[in-house]
């Protein structure tokens, strides 16, 4: 009987050392416990309250930024590349390009076209370039440095090789555009470079779009590619990779509103400006630009969907038509649907081209919105 006393006691609450349990103090653990619980769990719930908002927060002003009306027309510049024979040196040159460059995507650009006006026959603007030095091939290298300028920094190791004609370009002004994005910076749009890595079947390619996630497209696309790219609305944040969608490049214009850089074209001549330009039906407004024009003062634009901008080199535009051999005019003005001067009493003998496309773009700006406004009007009742 003594034996099994011990066995009884455990089992009635009791501890080895025949002191009682405090089950008063037991309880109170146990509700301390409880409470704890619940407190983690009520800031779990607060947390994922929050971050519903901050995401409900985000769709707002994404939809508000997507509310905005895209621009329909483009504008197109022409320019000699000659103009960088103007230079002294290679310094010099590089810095003149790059001044064309700030002033093409300050008055939005969507093309800039660079004609041979000396015969060099320069027809594509696809592959290696071969500009050297100072008195090298001038379209090919102020295309280069275009095209360098144009690419959002964090893809221009990806496409840009060391080159002579890049040797100065690092120095020069940024465009800042609005696809040179921070890697923090937020937006519907990102231009990126299709990676060369693996994916699982029916998975499309990933792309680098200068964030701190890589993003998952909707198709398998060549490596090296450039795309631009639309982030999906809802991301999550758990996910190793975000999510996109392949558009074309002037989706962000079109749809957005959004001034998405400038492309560059080479022309082998002037008059393959107009004819080799990528715009199935052309440019339905074209200008040219002289001192000898009419007063852009007097000028309203019509309606249009491409505008082309013509700049002539330090000869004037004469001196490109002379040299075309597919052109049998000699006055300029019969090329284009207006010629202006758009800077009348000019105070110099000459005006550089650099400083012309400031001029004229400056005085073009309220009256090609003009046009744009009656090209949205007709569209809206079209529709």
């Amino acid at each position: 009987m003594s034996d099994a006393s011990p066995v009884k006691k455990l089992k009635l609450g009791f501890s080895q050392n025949n002191d009682k349990v405090d089950w008063k103090k037991k309880k109170a653990e146990l509700s301390e416990a409880k409470k704890q619980r619940k407190a983690a769990k009520l800031v779990k719930k607060l947390e994922k309250q929050k971050q519903q908002e901050e995401a409900t927060d985000k769709e707002v002003v994404l939809q508000q930024s997507r509310s905005r009306h895209g621009r329909a027309y483009t504008v197109s510049l022409a320019l000699p590349g000659s103009v960088l024979d103007n230079a002294q040196s290679t310094e010099l040159r590089t810095y003149l390009a790059g001044q064309i460059a700030r002033a093409c995507a300050v008055f939005c650009a969507d093309e800039i076209v660079i004609f041979d006006e000396e015969g060099e026959d320069i027809k594509s603007v696809e592959g290696d370039f071969t500009g050297v030095g100072k008195k090298g091939q001038a379209c090919i290298q102020l295309a280069r440095i275009l095209q360098y300028l144009e690419c959002p920094q964090y893809l221009r190791k990806c496409f840009f090789p060391k080159h002579q004609d890049l040797q100065y370009a690092g120095l020069l002004n940024p465009l800042d555009s609005p696809h040179h994005m921070r890697i923090s910076e937020e937006s519907d749009y990102r231009e990126g470079i299709i990676l060369d890595r693996p994916t699982k079947p029916g998975k499309g390619s990933l792309v680098n779009c200068g964030m701190w996630k890589e993003v998952q497209i909707d198709k398998k696309l060549q490596t090296g590619l450039r795309v631009t790219v639309r982030l999906d609305k809802t991301q999550s944040t758990e996910s190793r990779l975000l999510k996109g969608v392949v558009v074309a490049p002037h989706v962000p214009r079109t749809e957005g509103g959004l001034y998405w850089g400038y492309s560059v074209r080479l022309a082998a001549c002037l008059s393959d400006v107009f004819t080799h330009g990528p715009y199935k039906e052309g440019y339905d407004l074209t200008i040219g630009t002289s001192e000898r024009g009419r007063t852009i003062d007097e000028t309203t634009l019509p309606s249009f969907k491409h505008l082309l901008v013509v700049f002539g080199g330090l000869q004037g535009l004469e001196a490109s038509v002379d040299t075309d051999q597919n052109l049998d005019v000699t006055d300029p003005s019969l090329l284009f649907d207006l010629y202006l001067n758009t800077c009348p009493s000019q105070g110099s003998r000459t005006i550089r081209t650099e400083e012309a496309i400031l001029i004229s773009m400056a005085g073009l700006r309220p009256k090609i919105a003009a046009a744009f406004a009656d090209v949205s009007a007709a569209t809206t009742q079209n529709s």
